[in-house]
């Protein structure tokens, strides 16, 4: 069974956006996208609030999400976070 998650990243003064061009410029969504048994990694922009990026994260079943959460790329997204102040 499927496990999707949605993540809303709030940030000020853009920094949720800037968080999501980074992830993309920087090679992580593709990184993440070429992990074993992800099914969907995407950034959505709601129109309501400039301020807010949707993640919706889609994995094959719990041991590929764990997989993800216990590997290096994590980390990275981990300091991104921290450096947008999300």
């Amino acid at each position: 069974m499927a496990i999707t998650i949605h993540i809303y990243y709030q940030g000020q003064k853009g920094s949720a956006r800037q968080f999501a061009q980074e992830m993309r410029a920087s090679g992580l969504v593709d990184q993440i996208r070429a992990e074993e048994g992800n099914l969907r990694y995407e950034y959505f922009l709601p129109l309501e609030d400039p301020e807010t990026i949707l993640l919706i994260d889609s994995w094959r079943d719990q041991a590929a999400l764990d997989a993800h959460h216990a590997g290096p790329v994590m980390a990275e997204i981990v300091r991104l976070r921290e450096k947008y102040d999300l």
